[in-house]
This record gives structure tokens, sequence and C-alpha cells, in this order.
């Protein structure tokens, strides 16, 4: 994001206070506090992906971790020429060692020999990071990255409570923009589809409380922006590439589960490539049946709703979307807050839960089993981006009726198979014809019609893609350009 135009007292010749004395750093119960602001930003003008501004001045002091600014105050008359960049103290709260902020450090691999060089030398002060949150830290000499973790991400997380006629819920969202954009689940801000004009209050990590309106939702990847009312000084999340990210790799969960904000679960990524189907209330019944269904029966997913919320009582439809699963706990209320990598970047949305007993679980029985989902951040940027841009965004469409390979009789291979395609449909355009068996979309396997359907969704209008398909035993490939679903 864009550096805070606030002016600087350490370069305008104003009078600066003495160097507060350096606490026990071994003091237990330290807390961060909120930092300086810096101005607004609407994200069509900046990319998610920039640092924070108390990020950048960390990387322009070349010495600190993304997440803590750090930097020594000069005493009276003393000059500031040629030190850019300074870390700016906001509404005089300047903490004597943020134990919180330093310890991200770990996160960038800087080492304890690092930290205690940098961060605890005699004369040293820190300025708490921008937006950041109280994260109590008992004993800073046992600190972990995880810690660290929690520090850069909670204030890029809020939690979201809607409330209308038929009901309330609680919920999760990630902060977008500075000036208040936010995005989150459909069916946290419309209570399942129960509400199109619920009433929506944001609470942000250091307890500040807004207003929100929605911009706009997005049932077939059930995502939603909202936008808070006279918001500033919020700290964006940094985009992660989903794309990269291995099987095993550290996550951790950040949302307001049962309505206990702030709280962090940690895991691992479970698995890569995995697809569910969701029943919603939020999206038309024939949001689906151009390219069928892929599971037969009760689902065992359904979206993690938040403290008090119910099912929207309309009719239900079903979407199929691509995800990440974790073992990283994801309980009711987590829906739409963070899953984030071991650097504290966004790497996907959390939506949906696995449940013991099966779909028909209410959300007062269902809990963490150790399988949850969140949607990709990849998929995540696009459909905010075009939400932002133009109310609304667009899905791939195949043009094709598709069903399990694996359910049909004597099929040798798992896959998505073709029983129609749509004349002049993108699938038509390509070539394919009933009977062929797609087991490859966009370089992502395909082992069922859920796979199929969620990949296509994940993709915007008009997209490219490479398929692989198996026809009279052969292997085969095709480019198709997708057509506009229609939701």
């Amino acid at each position: 994001m864009s550096e805070s135009n606030t002016p600087d007292p350490n370069t305008s010749g104003a009078n600066v206070p003495p160097r507060p004395p350096l606490p026990d750093a071994g003091a237990p119960g330290y807390q961060g506090t909120s930092g300086a602001p810096s101005s607004a930003g609407h994200p069509s003008d900046q990319p998610w992906y920039a640092q924070a501004h108390h990020q950048q001045s960390a990387h322009d002091a070349g010495q600190h971790a993304p997440g803590a600014a750090f930097t020594t105050q000069p005493l009276p008359g003393e000059s500031t020429s040629g030190r850019p960049h300074d870390a700016k103290v906001g509404s005089g709260k300047i903490v004597a060692v943020l134990v919180a902020a330093a310890i991200v450090g770990a996160v960038s691999g800087l080492g304890g020999a690092a930290i205690g060089n940098d961060v605890f030398q005699p004369q040293a002060t820190a300025v708490a990071p921008k937006g950041s949150t109280q994260i109590t830290v008992n004993d800073p000499d046992q600190v972990n990255q995880t810690t660290g973790i929690a520090t850069k991400t909670l204030p890029s997380v809020v939690t979201i409570s809607a409330t209308s006629s038929s009901g309330g819920g609680t919920g999760s969202g990630v902060v977008l923009s500075e000036d208040g954009y936010v995005v989150t689940n459909t069916h946290v801000v419309t209570l399942d589809g129960a509400s199109s004009d619920a009433s929506l209050r944001v609470t942000t990590s250091d307890g500040r409380v807004f207003n929100a309106k929605i911009v706009g939702t997005d049932p077939i990847y059930d995502l939603a922006v909202i936008k808070l009312t006279d918001a500033s000084d919020l700290t964006p999340i940094t985009f992660a590439d989903s794309a990269k990210l291995n099987v095993g790799d550290t996550t951790v969960a950040v949302g307001a589960p049962l309505g206990l904000s702030n709280t962090v679960t940690t895991g691992i990524v479970s698995a890569l490539n995995r697809s569910i189907q969701i029943a919603s209330s939020a999206v038309p019944d024939s949001g689906e049946q151009e390219q069928g269904q892929g599971q037969n029966g009760e689902s065992p997913f359904q979206f993690d709703f938040g403290q008090g919320q119910q099912r929207g009582s309309g009719s239900s439809g079903t979407i199929s979307i691509a995800v990440i699963q974790t073992d990283a706990a994801i309980n009711p209320g987590n829906s739409g807050g963070a899953l984030v990598d071991d650097e504290g970047n966004l790497i996907g949305i959390n939506v949906a839960i696995a449940t013991a007993g099966g779909g028909s679980s209410s959300s007062s029985e269902a809990g963490s089993i150790g399988v949850g989902f969140s949607i990709p951040s990849n998929v995540v940027k696009r459909v905010a981006d075009e939400i932002i841009k133009d109310g609304k965004a667009t899905h791939g469409l195949l043009g094709a009726m598709v069903g399990n390979s694996a359910d049909a009789k004597d099929s040798t291979v798992a896959g998505a198979l073709i029983s129609d395609v749509t004349p002049g449909g993108a699938a038509a355009k390509a070539g394919l014809k009933a009977g062929d068996v797609v087991t490859e979309f966009d370089g992502v396997p395909v082992r069922d019609a859920t796979d199929l359907t969620a990949q296509v969704r994940a993709l915007a209008a008009g997209s490219s893609a490479d398929l692989v398909y198996v026809r009279d035993g052969r292997s085969l490939s095709a480019d198709v350009t997708l057509g506009t679903l229609n939701d």
C-alpha cells in the first residue's frame, strides 16, 4: 500500500522528547498496541500484494522482518538526515520492546541471535506496527513462529455480525484495503440466502466497530465483498500465490469461531486440488444443472455457520468449489476468515467443514474433526477484484452434462464422464463428444464431475484452458475457451 503522508516530527524540525528508558525485556504480559495511521488507498489503485506501510518501513530498514517496524528515536538536536522512512509514532503510542512484533523475524528466517543483536540493543525502541492488535507474550524468550504469524495476520482479520428479521449470526472477514474493503463468504453476509439486506457490524482486532454495506456477492464460489463505513488505517492482508502450495505446508487459521474473535489455530495443508459440493440456499436450484452433479446422496460438507446462524429457508441449490484442505481447526464462525502460510500471507478464505455425522448436522452439533476447507487465494483475488470493479464476478461454462466415470459400467479410468454437449457451447467447439472422459483440466487432475465443475467455475468467463480426455482408450488433449455461466 502507499506510504503514509503523515508529517514526521523527526524530519520537520519539531522538538523530540527524550528517549524513554528501555524496560525489562523479560517482563511478563507484553502486548502490542496500534501504531501510526497511514493514508487510505483504494484497491483499484493499489495492488493487494503490496506490503502495508509498517512492513515497507521494516524492509527499508534492511534488518527486520515484514510486520515489524523498528527505529531508534533521535535525541533532541540529533540529525535525521540520511535515514529515510523512519517508522512514525502515532498518538504517542511508543512501546518499549514490542516482543510480539520482534518475533515475526523468526517467520522470515531471522535466528535468535539476530533478534537478540538487533532488537535488544540499549537505547533502542520499537514502534508498534500500524493496525496491530494486542498479542500477549508472557515469556519473550520462548516465542515461536506461530506467535509471529498471529502478530502479522490478526490486524487483517475482522469479526462480522449479520442480523435480519429472520435471525442473525457471526462470521469472519479479511481486510483488502486500508479504507475498508473486506472479503468474506456470501453465506456469512446473507445468512445463507435468508436475507439480501442484513445489517452488518464489523469489529476489528483492535476493537474498532464499523457499519458495513455489501458491495457484491458471488454465490457460485460463496465469496462476497463488503465495505466498512468511514473506515481508515486498516491493515490489508498480503496475498500469497496459492498455486505454489505443497501438501504439508504450514497453515494457520485466523477468525472468530463461535464468536471468539482473534482466535488462531494451526495445522498443515492436508490436500490440494480437492473439490467439494455444498448445499447453498443463496444459489438458485439451476446454478449447477448445466454441468451435472458430482456426488450421490447427502454431502458430508457444510458451511461453518457462525454463532446463532441457521441455514437459509429458501430453495437450496448446490455449488462445487475447488478448495485447500487443512487440519487446522475450523469451526462455526471461522467462515470468511483467513488461512495463511508460515509468513502470515493469505493462501485461502475459510469456507466449510466436514462433519462426522454428515451434512444433516446442525451448526450447534458441528465442530472441527480436522477436515476443513478454504477457497484458494488466487480464486479469492480474481473474484474479489471483479466484485469491486463490477459488483459481481463471472464464471466459466463448459456446456456439457457430466457424471462420474467411476460410476459407469465397465469404466477403466476415473474422471468426469460427458453424457451430452450443448450445441455451439465450449465443449462442442473443442471437439468433445458424449462418452469422453475428462481426466485433467487446466493442469489439475479431474477424478469426478465435482472436480471438473469446480475447476471450470474457478475461472472467469471467456478464459482458455487445456483439457485432457480419454476417448476409446486413447488420451487426447484439447484447448477450450469457456462460455459464461448465467447465475
